[in-house]
């Protein structure tokens, strides 16, 4: 059964419930916790790191700069291979998409803003230079509190009637090699720590038995590690 089209308007449609549901979105909002709080946090981890201390300010960077790599990878893959499909069999979404496509923009201009100031501060851990990196993040965080709602909102239930399981594996699977070397298990904390349950009903949906086994065994305290030194200097 095809989907069924939006109105002209672009708004949803008023009874969604009669639309086929053609895959499980689900893994949308649950990457979007991930920057939530991942970006949410970064303005303390920031400020946590006293004025010179530039080894903290290596870690902290690092992990924002990791954060930033699996946003752009995200909506990279969205840009690419979302919206047009959209377009193309759902056109009364346009609307909805052509304001997606603006927010990416927005969130681009404040992601280059951090990337660029990042390795200055690394290296140098001077609180002149963490002005600019909080600067970026605010920017970060008031484009994410209006992107993410709005594409849960009018974006994903229109996925969910329109794509493939085969077609939302894809963006699954292009986040996850966006994952930068080496943080693999600190990229899986997150999105676990970022889940309304810790994580518990994810590993038993994403993770195999033998994943998950690891994860228990030299992942999470590899994780917990890396949290104990982002977190260190952070008011509790």
């Amino acid at each position: 059964m095809p989907a069924t089209a939006l109105p002209s308007s672009g708004d949803a449609p008023k009874d969604p419930a009669g639309a086929a549901k053609t895959c499980d979105a689900r893994g949308m909002a649950e990457i979007h916790r991930l920057f939530r709080s991942g970006f949410a946090e970064g303005p303390a981890l920031v400020s946590g790191v006293a004025d010179g201390d530039s080894a903290h300010a290596d870690v902290v960077g690092d992990h924002l700069s990791m954060l930033s790599v699996e946003l752009h990878a995200h909506h990279e893959g969205e840009d690419t291979h979302l919206w047009g499909t959209l377009e193309q069999r759902t056109p009364a979404c346009s609307v909805h998409v052509e304001r997606m496509k603006q927010h990416h923009a927005e969130l681009l201009v404040h992601l280059k803003e951090m990337d660029a100031a990042l390795p200055a501060w690394r290296a140098s851990g001077r609180e002149a230079d963490a002005v600019t990196v909080r600067s970026a993040l605010d920017g970060i965080n008031a484009a994410l509190a209006v992107h993410l709602p709005d594409e849960e909102a009018n974006i994903v239930p229109v996925i969910e009637t329109t794509l493939t399981p085969k077609e939302v594996e894809w963006f699954a699977d292009h986040g996850r090699k966006a994952t930068p070397k080496g943080k693999t298990w600190e990229t899986l904390g997150a999105i676990l720590a970022a889940q309304p349950d810790g994580g518990a009903e994810w590993q038993r949906e994403n993770l195999p038995a033998p994943a998950r086994l690891l994860w228990r065994i030299v992942g999470k305290r590899q994780y917990e590690k890396n949290r104990q030194e982002l977190t260190r200097g952070v008011a509790g």
